[in-house]
Order: structure tokens, then sequence, then C-alpha cells
């Protein structure tokens, strides 16, 4: 009986224009496929599949969508046979960077003049998240940005920030005004009365310190909404 050799899945054995990293040094990285970058960050593959087959994989779990795909952890990733925690975390250290990437572009004019100014580095920052999670800009006395900080995470229909929390932040950040942030993660962007609630309340006790609550925004991947532009701040 004749014998039937079965082809190799491993990336050395392809033609080198198919071979990622090879075909990136030739052409840049531009000219490569969303699978294949992917296949470079696995390096290798499994026993029956090459590293771009498990790429193809990968990006199925977030529908072929990037977006999608930087909104899943690191136990969906190992979802995929021959994904270990190994190459998790080295996919999901990368979309961390990709997001902060964007997140820093949002933020080249670092002087907060408007909700715009400092909408786009919200929205960057925390559209991945598939609960709520409160967080704060502190700014100094020119409005450039200080420090930003989550200062608490929820579940998927709120989460609590506590004032004493933000102000002492806030001290310590030597910050003369803030800018409140929550993302919704369901996308409808009007504030609920818990939100104008807690927006009133910290900025009673920040009154207090002389420091100046300039804007509260909820982001979502639609957009964003500003109690300062709407008038209820």
């Amino acid at each position: 009986m004749e014998n039937v050799n079965k082809p190799s899945t491993s990336i050395k054995n392809w033609a080198i224009d198919d071979r990622p990293r090879e075909k990136l040094l030739a052409k840049g990285a531009a000219a490569l496929s969303n699978s294949e970058l992917l296949a470079i960050l696995i390096n290798n593959g499994s026993k029956n599949k090459s590293a771009v087959e498990l790429a193809k994989e990968i990006l199925k779990l977030g529908h072929d969508n990037l977006n999608e795909l930087g909104k899943l952890s690191l136990s969906d990733f190992k979802q995929v046979k021959g994904i270990g925690e190994a190459k998790s975390i080295i996919i999901t250290a990368a979309l961390e960077l990709g997001r902060r990437r964007q997140a820093s572009a949002a933020l080249e004019k670092t002087v907060v003049r408007s909700s715009r100014d400092i909408a786009a580095y919200l929205q960057a920052t925390l559209k991945d998240y598939s609960y709520e999670v409160f967080a704060v800009v502190f700014l100094n006395r020119a409005n450039k940005i200080n420090h930003f900080e989550i200062i608490s995470k929820g579940g998927i229909t709120g989460t609590v920030a506590d004032p004493r929390i933000i102000l002492k932040k806030a001290l310590e950040e030597d910050a003369t005004s803030i800018v409140l942030c929550h993302n919704h993660p369901s996308g409808n962007l009007k504030p609920s009365r818990a939100d104008e609630e807690i927006t009133k309340k910290i900025k009673e006790a920040a009154a207090y310190f002389d420091i100046k609550i300039i804007d509260h925004i909820i982001v979502s991947e639609d957009g964003f909404y500003s109690f300062a532009d709407e008038g209820i701040l």
C-alpha cells in the first residue's frame, strides 16, 4: 500500500510569500491580513492546525471584527483548541496596546476646553467594557490632564462612585477641576436619576475643597452625553 505523507501545517513549509513574518519583512505590515498579523503573535500552530488557521478561529470568536475581539477575555481565547494561557496573554496584551494607542491619539490636545476634547479619549478607553465603570479625569489649573483613573467597576446595569475616594485622589493629584465619566454598555446615553444624584453629590462635596466639576460624560460605542453641554451640571 502506497504511503501518502500528510502535508505539514508548519509555517516553515509554506511558500515564502505565504509566511506571515517573511511577508511582513518583504511587503510591510499593512500587506498582511488580520489573521496573518494575529498568526505572528501566536508564533506557532498546534499539531493539526497552522498559526494562521488558529488565528482565523480566534477572529471568528469576535465575528471577524477587531472591535468585538477587543472585548473578549483570556478565557474566551482559550476556547480555541491550541490556544493556551501564554498565547492568550500575548493576544490580550496586543489588543490593549492598540486600545491605548487609539486613546492616546485622541488626547493629542491635552488642554480640555470642551466636552469633545475629552469625550473621544473616554470613548476609546472605556468602549470595550461589558459592564459599567466609573472614571475620573483630573485636571490642573491650566485645564491640562494630570491623571486618569477608573474609580470603580460594577455590573451590567450600574456601578457605585464614592465621593470620598474621588476627592482624596483629586487632592493627591493636586487637581483643581475634574471630569466625571462612566460608560453605558447598553448604548443608551440618557442619564438615570442615580447618575444625576451622584453628580450633584460629588459637585457639592468638591466645592468644599475648591475643586470644580466641569463635566460628567456618559460614553458608549455610539457617542457621548455631556451634562455640561445639556446644562444639567
